[in-house]
């Protein structure tokens, strides 16, 4: 029932100083869920209860690409998952386990939607 929130840090865009927060359900003062992430634009989890970080930056918004996809399981190890993206949007995890990513968001003709085998 908790709500997780993401959080794109502003300028000048530290890297390493974005947050996951998790907001009760009834409401109140967010606490910190998970720390040492950068430019973060999505977050889903996983049917095993894994957390996925989608950074539109990994190294800041003034770096520009690349993003990546960063996996945290339940004991907090993290995992790359996809890495070098471009103006990634969104992700999303299917009933089947597997993960869908977007890539080159900002693009009205090249959109992709990457799917990751689970």
């Amino acid at each position: 029932g908790f709500l997780y929130v993401g959080q794109l840090t502003g300028f000048p865009f530290p890297v390493g100083k974005a947050s996951v927060f998790r907001v009760p359900p009834e409401g109140g003062t967010p606490e910190v869920f998970a720390t040492g992430f950068t430019n973060i634009v999505d977050i889903a989890f996983g049917n095993s209860g894994e957390m996925y970080v989608l950074e539109i930056f990994k190294n800041g918004l003034l770096a520009g690409p690349p993003g990546h996809l960063i996996r945290v399981a339940s004991n907090g190890t993290r995992t790359t998952v996809v890495d070098g993206l471009i103006m990634p949007g969104g992700v999303a995890v299917g009933a089947d386990g597997a993960v869908y990513v977007t890539n080159f968001g900002t693009s009205a003709t090249s959109g992709q939607v990457l799917r990751i085998a689970p």
